[in-house]
């Protein structure tokens, strides 16, 4: 079940949002989002965002897509250092080419647990930039949520549900043992152009193509049947997208180099 109504014992975490409030008509009712220059500037600290498992195809066109942590969170890698993100401009977007993930997509709004209750409420970032009082976009229409809140909580429904899909995905591959610990490598070359001593750049978590490989007939036609094994794949192909990753750091740091003769 879910409301906009405020309530007590909101619990968990979630990144980007500082100020997280159960939207209420009461503390938000005048409230609204106005234009913003950099849209997703928010996002620019920020070198791993959570994915859905629906998401895996269109972020492996732009992303490592990995596991990490002990829930084997899938995450498109968009840096190889933390406070950092290769897909974020200067003027606050994601670059024309990189696939933009739902979870960023629903901010200001996201639902968080009312353990009092048992039950889901839909809150905002009153911290978000872009909102303020009078803003251009109203949150509330009188004492009712605006077509525009109303578009934002079927939005965070639709992720809720695709949240607890890639929950049951992730656990039907822990369920068959199809994970494996990776290190993503790097191997730099010297001025004079010899290979230099690799470098570890990642540790995460990824699919084993030779577990795949060793599953039965049967489990591997039921990873087809429910559209897993596509998933899977988009995953393991995704992973060709760490050397893009390391060319895109070395290009920009290229690019930062002050001109030679300069102090």
């Amino acid at each position: 079940m879910t409301d906009t109504t405020a309530s007590a014992g909101l619990t968990g975490n979630v990144l980007f949002y500082n100020q997280p409030e159960p939207l209420s008509v009461e503390l938000h009712g005048k409230l609204g989002a106005n234009p913003v220059d950099h849209p997703y500037a928010f996002v620019g600290k920020t070198h791993l965002v959570p994915l859905t498992v629906t998401e895996f195809a269109p972020a492996a066109l732009s992303y490592p897509v990995i596991f990490v942590g002990d829930t084997k969170q899938p995450v498109a890698v968009m840096a190889l250092n933390q406070n950092d993100n290769l897909f974020i401009t200067e003027a606050g977007d994601f670059r024309p080419e990189a696939y933009v993930p739902a979870y960023v997509r629903r901010y200001p709004f996201v639902f968080a647990n009312d353990d009092a209750q048992q039950r889901m409420i839909l809150c905002i970032d009153r911290a978000a930039p872009f909102l303020a009082e009078g803003g251009e976009t109203p949150l509330f229409d009188g004492d009712q949520p605006s077509a525009y809140t109303q578009q934002a909580m079927e939005f965070c429904n639709n992720f809720e549900q695709e949240r607890l899909r890639t929950e049951s995905f992730v656990n039907l591959l822990k369920e068959l043992d199809l994970f494996e610990t990776r290190e993503a490598m790097f191997t730099p070359r010297n001025e004079d152009g010899s290979v230099g001593q690799q470098q570890k750049i990642a540790d995460y978590f990824a699919i084993s193509e030779d577990k795949l490989r060793a599953l039965p007939i049967e489990k591997m036609a039921e990873l087809r049947d429910n559209g897993a094994l596509g998933q899977i794949y988009a995953h393991l192909v995704s992973l060709l997208g760490w050397d893009r990753l390391i060319a895109m750091a070395f290009a920009r740091a290229a690019a930062n180099l002050p001109p030679e003769g300069n102090a």
